[in-house]
């Protein structure tokens, strides 16, 4: 029995035409699969596939076939195979037929990543506005800003899993480290929206409440050390490593979360409150946390074997985000030497 999620069916629906030139790629990628004839003279092959392989087997069938108006691939999760599919050899040792073979050290660490392909489908979804996210978002941010007022820690760990921040911060890295500019787009305008939305709740309910800066939970946010680089790195890798192994969303959503929400939300309600220096010191943690996770998360999807469509583009935007963290990073020295932090409500920058 094959372990849950190690391998996939690949459906391929062609013209009759192709059947000979579509048996000659899946033989380089899969020792199992079953052929039948569909409606409309068409063949369909049944491929099982183990997940790491299927990228580049994916990626063969499209260059060979994308162009057929009638070529459509499937591609379905297993949770168990019988009997056990053997460890593939073939395509995975050799990798695309254009390519030089993956060394031993790009094997190990993509052996439990799912392919491009499945990593683009689960974030389509999420980096949509929708009512839904829109709703959703507002809710989570209410949620953080009276959890944060209130110093229940539980409450603020209940908004980060119900954030949809997932979807958009995923997708710029995923966006950088691929060059796909449309899902870069995409990204981006889905987290400035989302962002501005979360800020504007809080800072309601920054003025319909009363607010104590003082309390650990708002405190907290508003002092930006070292550590908190840290966190938020550790929150980016850890999120894309347990997203690009088909982790549940609303784990990796936490991950992203904790680095995001909370301070969006303490900024938003210490604004609304008054304590204008005490907002803008949270802004520049939520600032940092988003650099943080986009360039973390771009070296793991790297390390994690992801082929960049070019890797001067993404190096590019890797030195881009790495040269804002160290802008970012020499601010914060610069306050922390001056002694300039955030101590009450009426001190800040």
């Amino acid at each position: 029995m094959g372990g849950i999620m190690s391998e996939r069916i690949v459906e391929i629906f062609l013209p009759e035409i192709s059947v000979g030139d579509v048996r000659r790629v899946i033989a380089r990628h899969c020792r199992r699969f079953w052929q039948e004839t569909v409606p409309g003279d068409k063949e369909k092959f049944s491929c099982l596939v183990q997940h790491r392989g299927v990228e580049g087997f994916l990626a063969d069938l499209d260059e060979a076939f994308g162009g057929l108006p009638d070529f459509t691939v499937l591609v379905t999760r297993l949770e168990a195979v019988i009997p056990a599919m053997p460890e593939a050899t073939l395509a995975f040792e050799r990798g695309r037929a254009s390519e030089r073979p993956p060394t031993r050290i790009e094997r190990f660490f993509s052996r439990d990543r799912i392919s491009t392909d499945e990593l683009l489908d689960d974030i389509d979804e999420k980096i949509h506005v929708t009512p839904n996210f829109l709703l959703m978002l507002s809710l989570s941010a209410i949620i953080a800003a009276l959890g944060m007022r209130s110093g229940q820690t539980a409450v603020v760990i209940g908004a980060m899993v119900i954030a949809p921040l997932l979807g958009p911060v995923m997708g710029m890295a995923l966006a950088a480290t691929l060059g796909d500019a449309r899902l870069a787009r995409r990204s981006v305008s889905t987290i400035a929206i989302g962002a501005s939305l979360a800020f504007v709740t809080s800072f309601v309910v920054g003025l319909l409440t009363s607010i104590d800066p003082s309390v650990p939970e708002l405190h907290a946010r508003t002092i930006v050390q070292p550590a908190d680089i840290i966190l938020a790195l550790a929150c980016g890798a850890a999120g894309v490593l347990a997203f690009s192994q088909g982790a549940s969303l609303s784990l990796v959503g936490v991950m992203i979360a904790v680095a995001l929400v909370p301070p969006l939300s303490a900024a938003g309600v210490l604004a609304g409150s008054g304590h204008a220096m005490l907002a803008i010191n949270a802004l520049f943690l939520f600032a940092v946390n988003l650099t943080c996770v986009n360039l973390a998360g771009i070296v793991m999807f790297l390390v994690q074997g992801l082929p960049p469509k070019t890797w001067r583009l993404t190096a590019g935007v890797t030195l881009i985000w790495a040269g804002i963290l160290l802008l970012l990073f020499a601010l914060m020295i610069g306050r922390i030497g001056f002694g300039i932090a955030a101590m009450d409500g009426l001190r800040g920058f």
